[in-house]
């Protein structure tokens, strides 16, 4: 970068709000023309957002598909390593060398942006707007989950009041409540206490939003039709001869389909630098396939030359179910993959620092230290070997931070280069595009060499697998496991669902997300371990078996000072405090 434009961008501010707010929304419907939509395919929703109607686009296939670019990262740690920016950096790299790139995200949940996490829209110069209305309800899709989530719990416990066929077990009843905020005191509750008009009497609780059931199958639908298919093919627990009883027997699956017409319509955005960015879905990174929706990504891919979508977690989870769920699901195949490394999160994984989550990062891990890059690198070669184990030679992209010293960067480049991989510097947070053209161009070349070499993209497993098989490759191949290890009951569970017609279902391991093993504490690329699998759960309406590794909490709490206290409205009616 030039020296001159290096002064420009010092004397910027740097406080995310102030930059969103400081920006220039360019109308949508000009967005939209960036990309060739037809008019009546846009539907305004406020400033700076519309929705898209799927049946007016219907046209898109027509035209050649762009290129497909998953964005993933080594195993993440408390501060993050900036995928969302990097994926939003990315693009407006690529717009300024000319070519037309949209990117896809997942919508935030209020429960993170009032906890702890804060807003998920990107940082610095690489955001996409209007950063507060996405962080808090944007189009209202997640509440439109949630209603229809919550009309199938209604309906159910209606069902077990007046004892309708076919007889639901109340001791077998899965489908739990949902609100998408975080609130611990709801995990478990005892519900229909009262008279006899006040329901049956039994156990329940909530979930936040994103883990429902339901966000994941509208993440994964590529239709309205489909989506009414998969949301009558939802679980809501047993009947008394403990057969699956579905959400089309209880008779909900046709209203929840019309709550949730609207909010399958992806919401086309823009980023600081007006480059296209359709928001929409946000199913849990644990429990689900955490990656945005099919739908979204198919209008991005189809109406310009790159999509760049990013995958949540690091390349052992979202990438992983990107590759294995969503691209099955979407028959669509991925050209190429950007793994993000930060030198920060290559010596927290050194396993010398303590880090805790929302307070000042210890002085000891911003000092010069290659050696440290250097013992945490296990983790980053390890997630560029996961990348490869599906035919794809990541580019790694170094997220740049201030105190980064050049011997650390110089280290990073060499684990790289070990294995032949290519790694670029991207300062795109303070710098926009500009700062990722570097990126940007290598990305570019990278998928024309692998177009002469062929894609040689491949899932980690074929389809007729056993289940109980396919969590151990994913374990073994992916995570470093030495095996799995299945709880009582677990494989017979497993076996019944083959028997019944799920055997060709993916599967999708909630486990923590802070390290390769189950046990969050274990950084690098731990070995000599197994994989615990306590228990396996059937989403017959998404389309995948998840098995629960560990303590996976599909309703979070908030801690002693949620980021909800920090927020605020001004006497000019601004939002404060939201970062």
């Amino acid at each position: 970068m030039a020296p001159q434009a290096t002064e420009q961008a010092a004397s910027r501010p740097t406080d995310n709000l102030t930059i969103a707010r400081d920006a220039r929304l360019w109308p949508i419907e000009e967005i939209a023309h960036r990309l060739g939509l037809p008019g009546e395919a846009v539907e305004p929703y406020g400033r700076g957002i519309a929705k898209l109607d799927l049946a007016a686009l219907a046209t898109l296939a027509e035209r050649p598909q762009g290129r497909y670019v998953v964005v993933t990262s080594m195993t993440p740690t408390p501060p993050g390593e900036g995928k969302t920016t990097t994926a939003i950096g990315l693009v407006q790299g690529l717009q300024r060398l000319g070519h037309t790139a949209t990117v896809a995200l997942r919508q935030p949940s209020m429960g993170p942006t009032l906890g702890l996490k804060g807003g998920a829209t990107g940082g610095g110069y690489s955001q996409v707007l209007p950063m507060e209305r996405i962080n808090l309800h944007l189009t209202g899709d997640i509440h439109a989950v949630a209603a229809a989530h919550n009309l199938l719990a209604a309906m159910v416990d209606n069902h077990l009041h007046h004892r309708l066929a076919p007889e639901l077990d109340p001791r077998e009843v899965r489908w739990q409540r949902v609100i998408d905020l975080n609130d611990r005191a709801l995990r478990h509750l005892v519900m229909g206490l009262g008279g006899r008009g006040d329901g049956m009497p039994r156990q329940g609780g909530f979930e936040i939003t994103a883990a429902s059931e339901v966000m994941a199958v509208l993440a994964l639908a590529d239709s309205l039709a489909d989506l009414r298919r998969r949301l009558g093919r939802l679980i809501v627990g047993l009947d008394r001869d403990g057969e699956p009883v579905t959400a089309e027997q209880i008779g909900a699956a046709g209203a929840m389909t019309v709550l949730l017409k609207e909010a399958l319509k992806p919401n086309l955005l823009q980023t600081l630098e007006h480059a296209p960015a359709l928001i929409h879905a946000g199913p849990f990174g644990n429990i689900a396939h955490g990656n945005s929706s099919i739908v979204a990504d198919r209008i991005g891919l189809f109406a310009g030359d790159f999509l760049v979508t990013e995958a949540g977690f690091g390349a052992d989870m979202g990438a992983e179910r990107f590759f294995n769920i969503k691209c099955r699901a979407s028959g669509l195949v991925p050209d190429a993959a950007v793994l993000v490394v930060t030198v920060r999160a290559l010596k927290y994984h050194s396993g010398r620092h303590r880090v805790v989550p929302g307070q000042p990062l210890p002085a000891s891990l911003l000092g010069e230290s290659p050696d440290e890059v250097r013992e945490g690198g296990a983790n980053l070669l390890k997630q560029i070997d996961n990348v490869r184990a599906h035919g794809l030679s990541p580019v790694v992209a170094i997220n740049a931070f201030p105190g980064d010293h050049p011997s650390e960067v110089a280290a990073i480049r060499e684990l790289c280069a070990s294995l032949g991989v290519r790694a670029e510097v991207s300062s795109h947070v303070r710098d926009g595009g500009e700062g990722a053209l570097d990126l940007a161009r290598t990305l570019v070349e990278a998928i024309d060499e692998a177009d002469e070499a062929g894609n040689g993209f491949q899932f980690l497993y074929p389809a007729e697998m056993a289940l109980a098989e396919k969590i151990e490759r994913i374990a073994m191949r992916l995570y470093g496991a030495e095996g799995v290890d299945l709880a009582p009951g677990v494989r017979e569970r497993l076996e019944t669902w083959q028997r019944q017609g799920y055997g060709a279902f993916p599967v999708c391991i909630a486990k923590t997300h802070m390290s390769l093993s189950s046990d969050p504490g274990r950084l690098g690329a731990p070995t000599g371990w197994r994989l615990p699998v306590r228990e396996v759960r059937l989403s017959a309406g998404a389309g995948f078996v998840y098995a629960l590794a560990g303590d996976i909490r599909t309703m979070p709490g908030l801690g002693a000072s949620p980021a909800a206290t920090r927020l605020d409205i001004d006497d000019e009616g601004n939002t404060i405090g939201l970062y």
